[in-house]
């Protein structure tokens, strides 16, 4: 992989897995695009994974100091609330991820049809929480918690935008656009690092192949999925909070329609 690759895949996953779009699913393409095998990718979708994580920790900044300075004071107040709520929106991912991983990079390997598929199911779910209204509600529930953590479980299929899917959910569901936005975003954190940890296991203990990637190259994809995903996580609240989502509907169904030609072309 050479730096100026790593440079546009970073860009692509720190804008991606913030957007309505699908994190997955662009780096499949442009990993298609360049040649990169996926397992041979390891290593840097592990780094970019992590650099979009501190890009969280960044922006949200304000938000996780308010949930610390509130869990460490030991008593069930609003912050002990919402790491419960997190920690619920995580059981489903959790129980993919024990019991149906092999399953789920199955499916990872089996081309671009399934992005494309899943890119256009994507589109259709944004534009249904777009027209939808439902009774707003101030705060997320442990009910929707878990329902948005639903959401995201099924988002592991590429071309399934984990964001959009928690988003529309929540949308669906009539929760604060303000309040959802933040929560999405800080829910995904543990299930990144953790799966990032135990891929960097496997790659140490030799049961996976973290390919010959250059330093550099993973430097100038750290930096990138860093940068962009700082300005894609400001930019994704503000714009859920106005409600335009049907825009990213718009686009994922064009992406999604070409991918799908596309493939059907190979």
């Amino acid at each position: 992989m050479e730096w100026f690759e790593a440079l546009i895949l970073g860009l692509i996953q720190g804008l991606t897995e913030y957007l309505p779009v699908s994190s997955s699913g662009h780096l499949a393409i442009g990993s298609a695009l360049f040649g990169i095998e996926g397992e041979e990718n390891l290593a840097f979708t592990i780094v970019v994974h992590v650099a979009t994580v501190f890009s969280t920790l960044v922006i949200l900044w304000k938000e996780i100091d308010w949930i610390f300075r509130g869990l460490f004071k030991f008593e069930m107040n609003s912050e002990t609330r919402y790491v419960i709520n997190i920690l619920i929106s995580m059981i489903p991912i959790g129980i993919v991820g024990v019991f149906f991983k092999d399953e789920v990079e199955a499916i990872f390997g089996s081309g671009l049809l399934i992005v494309g598929c899943m890119l256009l199911l994507t589109a259709a779910l944004l534009s249904f929480s777009y027209y939808a209204k439902p009774r707003q509600k101030e705060n997320i529930s442990m009910k929707d918690a878990f329902i948005i953590g639903l959401a995201q479980a099924c988002a592991v299929l590429p071309g399934l935008s984990r964001s959009g899917s928690t988003i529309a959910t929540g949308l669906l569901l009539g929760d604060n656009k303000a309040k959802l936005a933040q929560f999405s975003f800080l829910m995904v954190m543990p299930p990144i690092l953790g799966e990032a940890l135990l891929d960097g296991m496997k790659m140490i203990k030799g049961e996976a192949i973290a390919g010959d990637i250059p330093t550099l190259s993973l430097i100038v994809g750290f930096i990138a999925a860093f940068v962009s995903g700082c300005l894609a996580c400001k930019w994704m609240i503000n714009i859920v909070k106005k409600g335009k989502l049907i825009y990213f509907a718009i686009y994922c169904a064009i992406v999604g329609v070409v991918t799908i030609v596309v493939s059907q072309l190979q």
